[in-house]
């Protein structure tokens, strides 16, 4: 099957071939767009390419992860604030949904906010205007705002943790993201995609996989989804000193005996004693957890 690209977003699965359908179908609208999934799903990746097709592709792409900010500090951080606010407030600051005029705010990690602020957030999406902190003049805007969460918000809603009302303003448009243990066939593209940028970051000239360690990266079930795949093809490469990825440059989480390994081990069992003994060294080599 070919491999599709929308934005940075890449893979072959039918998985990821729904979501991409999803993004060019509401990427010109200015409805408001929920994007679920597990961490490291590649959620940032999927509102930069609805970003990048939208009619506001001209404007700003405000970026915001709620989960870094302090509660306390929040509102001032999305809707700015006014000289003499508050002690340290020495001078006039617009905040995010501002900095966003004429573009788009994406707002990460939406289950994060307080309640408090939720209502104010509420009353923005249904206004289409602001107050900055300390202010008395309504500012009007026009953002749109795209949201992204790991949490289960239908169990917050249910938990009054989260409003209703606002999460049925910001759920216009759902788009899931399916972890990566759902979607193997895109393990072996995003591997090669990775290798490339980082051999050539590293000035490596680093070729190829070999089967065995694609084995390994194919079996594991990828708690960290596409960010672990990342990470752990990073740090492959700076261990490399040869054309070829090996078995050994993996996590040692990653190595060990899998299913099919094991099927191959049994089929040996038919084979001349010589013959299991090499193959149960080269396993012990490259450290997998096989014994006699």
């Amino acid at each position: 099957r070919e491999s599709v690209g929308f934005g940075h977003i890449l893979g072959e699965s039918q998985a990821i071939r729904d979501v991409i359908d999803r993004v060019r179908k509401v990427a010109e609208s200015d409805v408001s767009v929920l994007i679920r999934g597990e961490s490291g799903t590649g959620k940032e990746l999927v509102a930069q390419a609805l970003f990048s097709h939208s009619q506001r592709r001209s404007g700003p792409f405000v970026k915001v992860n709620c989960a870094a900010i302090p509660q306390e500090l929040m509102e001032a951080e999305f809707f700015g604030y006014e000289k003499g606010a508050f002690t340290d407030a020495q001078e006039t600051k617009i905040g995010k949904f501002e900095t966003a005029q004429g573009g788009t705010l994406f707002l990460d990690e939406i289950g994060e906010i307080p309640l408090t602020l939720q209502a104010k957030l509420l009353r923005v999406l249904q206004e289409k205007e602001i107050e900055r902190v300390g202010g008395i003049k309504p500012i009007k805007i026009n953002v749109r705002i795209i949201t992204a969460t790991n949490r289960d918000l239908e169990k917050e809603v249910k938990e009054r943790t989260f409003r209703e009302d606002l999460y049925y303003r910001l759920n216009v448009f759902p788009i899931f993201i399916p972890p990566l243990r759902e979607r193997k066939a895109d393990v072996i593209l995003l591997t090669e995609h990775f290798l490339s940028k980082y051999a050539k970051e590293n000035t490596k000239s680093i070729k190829r996989i070999s089967s065995m360690a694609l084995q390994l990266l194919n079996s594991h079930q990828w708690p960290g989804n596409v960010r672990e795949l990342e990470n752990c093809i990073e740090r492959a490469v700076i261990l490399c000193n040869s054309d070829t990825i090996q078995a050994t440059h993996l996590p040692k989480s990653m190595q060990t005996v899998e299913p099919n390994i094991l099927l191959f081990a049994y089929i040996l069992l038919e084979q001349p004693t010589f013959l299991v003994d090499h193959v149960v060294c080269y396993f012990e080599r490259l450290q997998l957890g096989v014994h006699r």
